[in-house]
């Protein structure tokens, strides 16, 4: 087989050509990522809620792991029963982007475990949040974009309420804007 050298209009079309195959795979079933990732963060974050308020027993916090735990598989099995469609460069972008936000997450979260008053859910919230956005902005898909910007504003309640239960409540709020909203939306869109 041999390699064509494209001129720049050519390169220009092939890169369009990509974004327009992401933008339709994007748009068929792919708002389950952010359904799972959603749903899973709000009903842990529920749990916590509950059980701090109930006991005061901080230990609790460490059902926050439980995200990682539960999500991942999931999101492997949900993967796993997907057609198996060529991924293209843009898929790898998005893909390692969420691999770099979701590590990025994982790094204060551990790290809320040791330090005491750490702002983990307002980091947590403003990461997960960017990583909406770009999402929408790659896709072209303008609920990821206002979502992922409105989470990225209203992260700051989480780091005002953080001394307060209510901030789990925020968080939990903010990731049923940025996460799950947007999901439904996406798949309705398909």
């Amino acid at each position: 087989m041999e390699d064509k050298q494209l001129n720049e209009k050519e390169s220009l079309e092939l890169i369009a050509q990509m974004i327009r195959n992401t933008q339709k795979k994007m748009e068929k079933g792919s708002g389950i990522a952010f359904l799972i990732w959603g749903y899973v963060t709000i009903a842990v974050s529920l749990t916590v809620w509950y059980l701090l308020g109930k006991t005061g027993n901080p230990n609790w916090n460490f059902l926050w792991f439980a995200i990682p735990v539960i999500g991942f598989p999931v999101m492997l099995l949900t993967m796993r029963k997907k057609t198996a469609l060529p991924k293209t460069y843009i898929d790898k972008v998005i893909s390692y982007g969420w691999i770099v936000v979701g590590v990025s997450a994982l790094i204060p979260s551990i790290a809320a475990a040791v330090i005491h008053d750490f702002p983990v859910l307002f980091l947590v919230v403003l990461l997960i949040s960017i990583g909406t956005a770009i999402t929408g902005f790659v896709i072209k898909f303008l609920p990821l974009v206002i979502s992922g910007f409105m989470g990225m504003l209203l992260s700051i309640l989480c780091l005002a309420l953080r001394a307060s239960l209510d901030s789990i409540l925020v968080f939990a709020a903010l990731f049923l804007l940025v996460q799950v909203i947007p999901g439904h939306i996406l798949n309705y869109k398909s």
